[in-house]
């Protein structure tokens, strides 16, 4: 497979509905309380460590939020926004056409090295995959989830519109075989992402492509 020498336009978000862009103060507490949930998990993740953390009363915080699911949905609400900005995923009606496949690679090329910044949403990852929390808990996982997708749906169907998928599966069987290979993907990528080297990672990335492009290429 070969990497585009031309940028990919990009302009889609994902439809995650969140509240206005948080102040630095909050901003602050949430990345903290992001990192305090990735390494104790939902449970055991500790508000009044997150709280001394930041420096706040216990007022002050309780007035933001009036529970630890509420804090624990803001944070993945913010972080897939952030996250969602710095990928810039592409608008899936754009990839149709003979670059389909070099498109998403430039794109997983993008999303790699966006990863390995050491920005506070790279903890999304961890938090989505938590054993004692799940999308039938959290509502902001569940619009992470749904806008991921919708997301890929749209471009599977761009895919099928130009003959770089297959078509003689039916289309919404198709999205649910894509949607858990990306996912067991994802789940390894997120608990093996901290012992590769980079050079590895974009190995790994590549690799993982080329498997889906296996399964959806006519």
């Amino acid at each position: 497979m070969h990497t585009m020498d031309h940028p990919v336009q990009c302009r889609y978000d994902v439809t995650v509905t969140t509240p206005t862009a948080p102040s630095p103060r909050e901003h602050e507490l949430l990345a903290t309380a992001a990192r305090e949930f990735a390494t104790a998990g939902f449970e055991h993740a500790s508000l009044n460590a997150v709280i001394r953390a930041c420096g706040m009363s216990k007022s002050s915080f309780y007035h933001r939020f009036d529970s630890k699911q509420a804090l624990f949905d803001r944070v993945v609400d913010e972080a897939a926004a952030a996250l969602a900005h710095e990928l810039a995923a592409p608008d899936p009606a754009a990839l149709a056409g003979p670059d389909f496949w070099p498109r998403l690679e430039a794109f997983v090329t993008h999303a790699v090295a966006a990863l390995a910044k050491p920005a506070w949403y790279a903890d999304l990852g961890k938090l989505f995959y938590l054993p004692d929390v799940s999308a039938e808990r959290s509502a902001a996982m569940r619009r992470l989830l749904a806008g991921v997708d919708g997301w890929v749906q749209a471009v599977l169907k761009a895919g099928r519109s130009c003959g770089a998928v297959r078509d003689d599966l039916p289309a919404s069987l198709q999205a649910e075989l894509a949607f858990a290979m990306l996912q067991a993907m994802d789940r390894w990528s997120v608990a093996h992402m901290d012992d590769m080297k980079p050079a590895q990672r974009r190995r790994m990335a590549s690799a993982q492509l080329d498997t889906l492009r296996r399964l959806l290429a006519p």
